[in-house]
């Protein structure tokens, strides 16, 4: 099987490589973290120009046309540059629940300002009570005569301090952790009634606080039907992981290449501590996890592409491998983050240097939409659901 990437794909990497060597140096991406937006918008302007930003969305409007091919091998580049502009939360997600809603008129005014970079978006679905359980919400909307009223807060809401427009999930029928009952809404960010605090990551983002009082948004911002918000959901969550987890893999092969490089300029006793076999066994782990998430990531892939060619294909089987990869990007995420820290020794704890900004990513990555013991208990239940009925 060739797992190799298309001729059009390498061309895409290595637009996103050569900006990140060239442009986007650790000097530049700390400044950038201390400005006042936290972004750059002149970096923002030229991912649209250069088509970075259309990579998933449909031609019918204005995009590419890409599979979720083309959206990893951008996002594993990304990550080799720990970029901070909100490529993840505008284009993965807020794009990706566009792409997949059943609202034409709302993708069809949305989607082509996100290509043409006008507008920056986020999900505000985490509460202060869910953890990980996206259909764990309290927040409601109700039936208003202008259409729906809004009340209540969303947590850790990421890049929601530059977002012009929110998707927001809210209760409109069902209990509190009733899937059945969610429904999606497009809020515009400066809506009467939403209040955001926003506040810095320790990865160098930023997220916020949204409080919505009394918002009332139209019916017609329904992204699809009411209280099917998490069918949507679903349909993207496995490129959402597959993305995220392309990152921290582009983090990974970056921070062991660091680590090598470092070995052999570092001495002890007169020699490179490369020499050292017990550090040569360490770094050998540490790539051997690396290539070990990359085969995970391509069987993501490959289950992925089953069901864009057949779409009666059984959605469980990427499901768990998703499942499986997320959880194995939190473990070597670990395993490689404190190895190249320890290596690099006091140094690496530091903020001058860039290993710490990584592995701080890496963390980040770690718990977006579930931490590892989260994923390994929902690939452990759909393995048990599998063996049940195959036994019956």
């Amino acid at each position: 099987m060739n797992f190799d990437f298309s001729e059009e794909q390498v061309m895409i990497k290595d637009s996103v490589a050569r900006f990140v060597r060239d442009e986007y140096d650790f000097d530049t991406r700390r400044n950038i973290i201390h400005s006042e937006e936290g972004i750059s918008r002149d970096f923002w302007s030229m991912f649209a120009e250069l088509g970075w930003l259309s990579v998933p969305f449909a031609e019918e409007y204005g995009g590419f046309g890409g599979s979720v091919e083309d959206l990893v091998a951008v996002m594993e580049e990304l990550g080799k540059g720990i970029v901070v502009e909100p490529y993840v939360s505008t284009v993965v997600i807020f794009g990706g629940l566009l792409s997949a809603a059943s609202n034409e008129d709302l993708k069809s005014a949305y989607i082509p300002k996100i290509i043409e970079g006008s507008c920056l978006g986020s999900f505000a679905f985490l509460e202060r009570q869910s953890r990980f359980e996206m259909a764990d919400v309290a927040t409601n909307a109700i039936v208003c005569d202008a259409g729906y009223k809004i009340n209540g807060e969303k947590t850790v809401v990421i890049n929601a301090g530059t977002a012009d427009s929110l998707i927001v999930s809210a209760r409109t029928s069902g209990e509190q952790f009733d899937r059945d009952g969610v429904s999606l809404f497009m809020v515009d960010a400066t809506t009467a009634g939403v209040s955001i605090n926003s506040y810095k990551t320790m990865d160098g983002q930023s997220a916020a606080t949204i409080s919505f009082k009394d918002v009332v948004v139209p019916a017609s911002h329904l992204l699809g039907a009411v209280g099917q918000g998490m069918e949507i959901v679903d349909k993207v969550m496995p490129q959402i992981l597959l993305a995220l987890s392309a990152e921290a893999l582009g983090i990974m092969a970056t921070l062991n290449a660091l680590t090598v490089d470092y070995t052999k300029t570092r001495q002890q006793f007169g020699t490179p501590i490369s020499s050292f076999q017990a550090l040569q066994h360490r770094m050998v782990d540490t790539f051997m996890a690396c290539e070990q998430t990359k085969s995970l990531l391509y069987r993501g892939l490959c289950d992925a592409n089953k069901i864009v060619v057949d779409p009666s294909v059984d959605a469980s089987e990427l499901q768990k491998s998703v499942h499986a990869l997320k959880a194995t990007v939190a473990k070597y995420g670990k395993l490689i983050g404190e190895e190249a820290i320890q290596i690099h020794g006091g140094i690496g704890m530091t903020d001058e240097l860039n290993v710490g900004h990584f592995v701080k990513r890496l963390m980040t990555i770690n718990v977006a939409f579930g931490d590892a013991d989260f994923h390994q208990k929902k690939f452990n239940q759909l393995s048990y659901s599998t063996i049940s009925v195959q036994a019956s």
